[in-house]
């Protein structure tokens, strides 16, 4: 699969996963399209860019917190979608949890059906 068509795939699995938190937790308001689209931008640049480098530099702390910090981190990552972002806005620190629970949750699910899918194209049928 191109690479252009799988980054399409995860900005829209990003904005399912943000659309889906949206509707679970009253305290997640995401107005608007672009809202969505921004936010899962936003989300995509962070978890592949500055994460793996927050990762790094607090890995001394992960490792004292049996990786509960890596949580402390995805947190960073939302709230800084929420800051970036027109129209959204998260409240609380548990909507926070409840969030990043969610966007880890639809994106495994995405991914490995995005996965399943290419791989199926690969593969021959017997048949």
């Amino acid at each position: 699969m191109p690479l252009s068509i799988r980054l399409v795939l995860a900005l829209a699995i990003n904005a399912a996963a943000l659309w889906v938190a949206n509707s679970l937790f009253s305290g997640v308001h995401i107005h608007g399209w672009w809202a969505y689209i921004i936010g899962a931008a936003v989300l995509g640049i962070a978890n592949a860019v500055i994460k793996p480098v927050l990762a790094l530099i607090t890995l001394p702390l992960i490792i004292l917190t049996l990786g509960l910090f890596l949580l402390v981190i995805n947190i960073a990552m939302i709230a800084l979608a929420e800051w970036v972002a027109p129209n959204f806005s998260i409240d609380g620190f548990w909507t926070y949890v409840g969030t990043v629970v969610i966007i880890w949750l639809v994106n495994w699910v995405g991914h490995t059906l995005v996965d399943q899918l290419e791989d199926s194209r690969r593969r021959p049928s017997l048949i």
